[in-house]
């Protein structure tokens, strides 16, 4: 199980890597069928809900990488029960949170609207939207919890299978309810519920083996107070730095709206390509946190140095490819993104920012993968504090000297410093290892 190879990680990483470029494809069919309904307002109806969820959802991301981690371990200690035990705990922290928003749907529907006014059509089609979507809460952020320990499993082509099956079907559904039926808004969210309800289903049936041996039902183990707080621990820390994270990027939009429309316009379009580097390099940091959980849980020093560095070889390799890939195509996808020659010719003059930013980030990235299957969570948010005060003080220097430059520089520094601090942090994942 501690033998690394680079195959291995090659089929761990290729399923993440090709699940990634399928959800893209969905938003753009999702646009693209209320599109045909020949009206603004059911557009700006599907996209202001899905964000308004996005947001939602994003809060329990943590159930994902927790349970990668923590998975990883115990498997890499051949500790079956827990492997079992760990995934049941999850889904019940998922059932709780998807009945509490299901619960909580009223003033949290009234909340985004009050942080997010639209005009009474878009409002009106969007609450409609949510109050259909709202009822799959317990099955999105269960898939949460079943992802991440199918990838600590190393079972990615399952990942890979759920995403083409629930994007396939929401597409599927999509054309017949909304074309065929006619149901307008309500059968774009009736499509994407019966998606993830599915979806739920079928990510039980590939975790199957969880539920073979009966510990799942072992009461005393799930609910055994070590294991819960540690559990409490880990997705608290990894709350705390996602919320940060997103933070800063949130203070980078708001940032760039200050810079006027059409640098407001290009940072959209450049900030795709941040979104493509981090689908690619997805892969190799979800395995680095397969393989280096299974190591330290293992207690195999060696293997932890090995996936981290074989994990860390591919990343690398990726964001050299990515860098030259944008700075060779990097004027043709502005162009198919925007078709404003001013937001074109804007995006070109801060395009070298963005060949660089895989090469300046990819350490942030595989530390993160490699922190996660160490549960060295408290160790992360600590790295992102420090970050994000580098970042602050970034900006405050930055931004009024080089204006919209020195906004992107600044977001330079955050993923440098973020890749520096867990570099300095890295001889605790050996040290985990050793006992």
């Amino acid at each position: 199980m501690t033998r690394i190879s680079n195959a291995r990680v090659l089929k761990i990483a290729g399923p993440i890597v090709l699940s990634n470029a399928t959800v893209p494809i969905l938003g753009a069919v999702d646009t693209g069928v209320v599109g045909q309904m020949g009206a603004a307002a059911p557009i700006g109806a599907v996209g202001i809900g899905a964000i308004v969820l996005a947001t939602l959802y994003w809060v329990f991301g943590f159930l994902r990488m927790g349970t990668s981690g923590m998975v990883a371990q115990a498997r890499g200690a051949g500790d079956a029960a827990e492997v079992s035990a760990h995934l049941m705990r999850a889904l019940m922290v998922a059932a709780a949170a998807g009945l509490g928003l299901i619960m909580a749907q009223a003033p949290l529907i009234a909340a985004a609207f009050l942080i997010a006014p639209a005009s009474v059509e878009v409002e009106a089609m969007a609450r409609a939207y949510l109050s259909i979507r709202i009822w799959g809460a317990p099955a999105t952020i269960g898939l949460f919890a079943l992802t991440g320990w199918l990838i600590a499993m190393e079972r990615t082509r399952g990942v890979l299978l759920l995403q083409l099956w629930m994007n396939g079907l929401n597409i599927g559904l999509d054309l017949w309810f909304v074309l065929g039926l006619g149901w307008g808004v309500p059968g774009v969210a009736a499509a994407t519920l019966i998606a993830e309800a599915t979806g739920l289903v079928l990510g039980l049936w590939l975790a199957r083996d969880a539920f073979a041996g009966g510990y799942w039902r072992d009461r005393a183990r799930v609910f055994a107070r070590a294991p819960l707080l540690r559990m409490a621990r880990v997705n608290g820390d990894i709350m705390i730095r996602s919320v940060l994270l997103q933070a800063c990027f949130t203070t980078f939009l708001f940032l760039g709206a200050g810079q006027g429309d059409v640098r407001l316009a290009a940072n959209q379009v450049l900030l795709q390509f941040l979104e493509i580097t981090a689908y690619a390099l997805d892969g190799f940091a979800f395995a680095a946190e397969a393989l280096v959980g299974q190591a330290v849980g293992a207690r195999n020093r060696a293997a932890v140095r090995r996936a981290a560095v074989v994990t860390g070889q591919w990343g690398a390799g990726g964001a050299v490819a990515l860098a030259f890939i944008f700075a060779l195509a990097g004027p043709a996808i502005i162009d198919l993104m925007s078709t404003a020659p001013e937001v074109r010719a804007t995006a070109r003059d801060y395009l070298p920012w963005l060949v660089a930013a895989p090469l300046i980030g990819v350490a942030s990235w595989m530390f993160d993968g490699i922190f996660i299957g160490a549960t060295l969570t408290r160790e992360m948010r600590n790295a992102m504090l420090i970050s994000v005060a580098v970042y602050a003080a970034a900006l405050w220097l930055l931004l009024p000297a080089f204006g919209n430059h020195g906004l992107w520089a600044a977001l330079m520094v955050l993923n440098a410093t973020r890749g520096l601090t867990m570099a300095t942090l890295y001889p605790r994942a050996e040290r985990l290892a050793r006992g």
